[in-house]
């Protein structure tokens, strides 16, 4: 895999050269005053990010699946009862990683393709007279099918109830690329990394908490020790940390938020419309098909493609990397095989994304299937220059 080549995964990202060397940094004492100086300054920009004011904010040395379990083990007890839909692989581990911690989920099956069912939910919860559902799961931007879902939508359904759960929200894939709007959307937990959005290495699970999700904290009895947002609390005001912190990377998340809220979060918002939509009209140019059911659905960092019936679309990961150098995403669960996925988020230009649009195209001519080499490549290109103008992109 060459190294001079963008990345078109779903994460990690590309890292632009400014974050890597805010990351590469000399040791310091994390213990001193030097270190609250990237932490406080991170909290609260990844709070702009998340369109909050209240939000408490805390950095864990982990991935976006340890911001799952700070979620659950900081809020519920054995025996709790959770409600969720299974649409895609990212909302499947969240749900098995609560059955795994004792949880009772109320589990809403959907289509591999398809959004949250918020009037499923708005059903289950309105039934849910004795409030035995503690928390709703909703995973925001399902990275596997490529699908957006309302999360708005899932706040109006629990308001529509008159019920009193808590929203927990998988924003991975979605949180400082697309709009989140935590406040609004009544969101109380939040969880995201810093692999993807936020451009920098893998290492940083993201979680911030409404006070109402706090407070259920009080009376939760699930086991925490690594994950225990009150002891990142009561260290936190002493410029602190409960144990040795991953200094590089909150330095980077200092840098690289401060990248994103100067570009603007609405012109980051519409860069990544943009780069998707060239994406997918470079998708229709090649007959082919998202798994995204309907255009609604369709993600701004991530779509997932449909191989032609019968064609094994690993085949064209595979092809990519070997022959090329560039790295796709591979189908996952019930869509292995049956999809190729084009990562468009982060650091990335309309230039950039026409060269993996280029690979792919050629890839799939190489491997025999009926694509005219430059049909997409026009139609990105064609939408690029006529589409929304360009801004200044993270870089």
């Amino acid at each position: 895999m060459s190294q001079q080549n963008p990345v078109f995964i779903p994460g990690p990202t590309n890292i632009p050269e400014a974050i890597r060397k805010a990351v590469d940094m000399p040791t310091i004492d994390h213990r001193s005053p030097a270190f609250g100086q990237m932490l406080h300054p991170a909290i609260a920009n990844v709070r702009k990010v998340l369109k909050s004011e209240a939000a408490e904010v805390f950095l864990f040395p982990s991935t976006g699946t340890g911001g799952w379990e700070t979620a659950i083990t900081n809020t519920l007890s054995p025996g709790d009862k959770v409600l969720a839909a299974r649409n895609g692989m990212f909302s499947h581990r969240w749900i098995d990683m609560c059955q795994r911690h004792g949880l009772k989920v109320e589990v809403v099956q959907a289509r591999w393709g398809a959004g949250i069912p918020a009037d499923r939910f708005e059903e289950i919860l309105t039934a849910d007279r004795g409030h035995e559902i503690k928390v709703v799961l909703a995973t925001h931007n399902e990275t596997a099918t490529g699908v957006r879902s309302d999360i708005a939508a899932v706040r109006r359904a629990l308001d529509a109830a008159g019920h009193p759960a808590l929203l927990f929200v998988d924003g991975v894939s979605s949180i400082g690329s697309m709009d989140f709007r935590m406040d609004d959307w009544g969101v109380d937990i939040a969880v995201t990394g810093s692999q993807k959005g936020f451009m920098l290495p893998a290492g940083l699970a993201i979680v911030a908490f409404s006070a109402k999700a706090k407070a259920a904290g009080e009376t939760a009895t699930l086991p925490r020790t690594f994950f225990d947002i009150r002891d990142m609390e009561r260290t936190y005001a002493a410029n602190g940390y409960p144990y040795t912190p991953a200094v590089g990377l909150i330095n980077g998340l200092k840098f690289s938020s401060d990248m994103l809220l100067a570009e603007g979060l609405e012109n980051v918002f519409a860069r990544h419309h943009r780069i998707a939509e060239g994406v997918r009209r470079a998708v229709a140019a090649w007959g082919l098909r998202l798994c995204a059911e309907s255009p609604d659905l369709c993600s701004d960092t991530v779509s997932a493609i449909l191989a032609p019936e019968g064609f094994n679309a690993t085949e064209i990961v595979n092809r990519a990397a070997a022959a090329y150098g560039v790295a796709f995403g591979t189908g996952l669960g019930e869509v292995a095989g049956k999809v190729f996925r084009i990562g468009h988020l982060g650091s990335l230009t309309d230039v950039m994304a026409l060269s993996g649009i280029a690979t792919a195209e050629m890839v799939m001519v190489d491997l025999g299937l009926p694509i005219r080499l430059g049909s997409g490549v026009a139609a990105a290109q064609d939408f690029y220059r006529h589409g929304a103008p360009a801004k200044r992109a993270a870089a």
